[in-house]
């Protein structure tokens, strides 16, 4: 079995304090994504429910001909387990939120993008988050970032892809990094609307415009590649701007290790995992002047910019490239700060705040062999 790379290597870790982990979600029958990783532990299975979604009025209407049976599958997936962990916000997640007490007091929910909210969200997401702040859900609730006013059970908690080892090669790396002339910039992450990868290219051109020699990488995959392709080209920038396509996890730390200054000024974001995942490796990161990311670039540790803005984004690379050794505490000041952010201590982390949250003692969840709990994951 295959997820995407980061969602693979949490549950890995969530399999690491439960004797059994059972994953209620769609699958399919392919070859997986090139981002895509193997889960690693054997007490994973799977009960694969129904694949719906889409935001046309079909794909709409489908969806509540079929929510029976989306409700069948998760009361199916809920009624053996003795804890059930949310991903939220999704279809699935949603119906979740209505399920989950009904089974067990041993609830925890993962609320994945921005807590409090962005323009133009979907209206589900807004029910999600009113229902897992109330008291009906009243189970744990992890959110990225902190906010104000909060209720006592949701919790910031901030999430890990890099082990110790994956963490000693990024700091031996921020060590020894230098400059490049020209400035090598590095996008990493799916193609995708909300991304603005078309901005990070609008800002290259217009670079190149002013006499600033830059280079710029584009590694992923997703619907909006043929579109940046054909935006590259027709701004002439196919000798400075390369696409690498998806490619595997470990290989994205070729790309830190080479890169300068990694640009993701996204419309909006959960965790930005590449970002923590660059500062460890010394890379000057610009990401978008909202919610999350004030958390994470905040206190000298980034560049924060308006997502769409061209102007701004093309003055911040400009002025990196006209004096990048001025960024050095910037660099050093991130890479020292994302050292703290392990798969390891993810883990501990995680079975700290559930034996608090859940009234256990935390051996119970320290080893697979030793506790009694099944985890239900939708």
């Amino acid at each position: 079995m295959w997820a995407y790379g980061p969602y693979a290597r949490e549950i890995d870790i969530w399999a690491d304090l439960f004797s059994e982990i059972v994953i209620a979600a769609p699958c399919r029958n392919e070859k997986p994504a090139a981002d895509s990783l193997p889960f690693t532990r054997d007490n994973i299975t799977i009960l694969p429910q129904m694949e719906t979604g889409g935001s046309s009025l079909r794909a709409k209407f489908i969806q509540l001909l079929l929510l029976p049976c989306l409700i069948r599958g998760l009361w199916r997936a809920m009624r053996h387990a003795d804890a059930v962990h949310l991903r939220c916000p999704s279809n699935l997640g949603l119906l979740g939120t209505f399920l989950a007490p009904l089974f067990s007091r041993y609830r925890v929910a993962k609320y994945a993008y921005e807590w409090n909210g962005y323009p133009g969200e979907p209206w589900t997401w807004r029910l999600q988050r009113r229902l897992l702040r109330s008291a009906y859900w009243s189970g744990l609730v992890t959110v990225y970032g902190r906010w104000p006013n909060q209720p006592p059970h949701v919790v910031s908690l901030f999430p890990a892809l890099l082990t110790i080892n994956d963490l000693a090669r990024a700091g031996a790396v921020a060590r020894n990094k230098t400059m490049s002339h020209p400035l090598r910039l590095l996008y990493a992450g799916r193609l995708s609307p909300g991304k603005n990868v078309h901005v990070l290219l609008s800002a290259v051109a217009r670079l190149r415009a002013q006499a600033i020699p830059v280079e710029c990488v584009i590694v992923g995959e997703g619907s909006e590649r043929p579109a940046l392709e054909a935006q590259a080209a027709e701004l002439g920038l196919m000798d400075c701007v390369s696409f690498a396509g998806g490619v595997a996890f470990k290989h994205v730390f070729d790309f830190y290790e080479r890169a300068d200054v990694l640009v993701l000024v996204s419309k909006a974001e959960g965790w930005p995992k590449v970002i923590t995942e660059a500062m460890a490796f010394g890379v000057i990161c610009i990401g978008s002047h909202w919610g999350i990311w004030r958390d994470i670039l905040g206190e000298g540790r980034g560049i924060e910019v308006p997502p769409g803005d061209v102007e701004a984004l093309t003055e911040a690379i400009r002025h990196i490239a006209m004096g990048p050794h001025q960024y050095d505490p910037m660099r050093h000041l991130a890479a020292v700060w994302a050292q703290q952010y392990s798969l390891e201590g993810l883990r501990d982390a995680l079975r700290e705040l559930l034996a608090a949250h859940w009234g256990l003692c935390s051996t119970d969840l320290a080893h697979p062999a030793k506790t009694p709990h099944v985890g239900r994951e939708t």
